[in-house]
């Protein structure tokens, strides 16, 4: 499994991103790689929704069909419609889940 995490200099929520990884971390996957965006070109090139964004094998598993790329702070949103900076624990296990189901 690749992980690429994608994030702005200074992203105030890249932490919480990396904590929440560790958590859910599936044993055979390697720590992520971590890719500093500077421009909307790289943003684009890369697939970065906004900062921070996890690609898993390539595809952004939060992205919906009408998300740009770009350099702005992303907002993840739980199943009860709360905001957050970062994906849940919860959601990342279910987006690692579909990603072993797709491979």
């Amino acid at each position: 499994m690749d992980l690429v995490v994608l994030a702005v200099p200074d992203c105030p929520n890249f932490a919480a991103m990396l904590k929440h990884l560790e958590q859910v971390l599936p044993e055979d996957a390697a720590p992520p790689e971590v890719r500093v965006i500077t421009t909307e070109e790289e943003a684009g090139r890369y697939g970065m929704h906004g900062s921070p964004t996890l690609l898993i094998n390539g595809i952004d598993p939060f992205a919906t069909p009408d998300t740009t790329a770009g350099v702005s702070c992303r907002i993840y949103r739980d199943d009860d419609g709360r905001t957050s900076g970062a994906p849940s624990v919860d959601q990342l296990a279910s987006a690692f889940q579909r990603a072993r189901q797709g491979e």
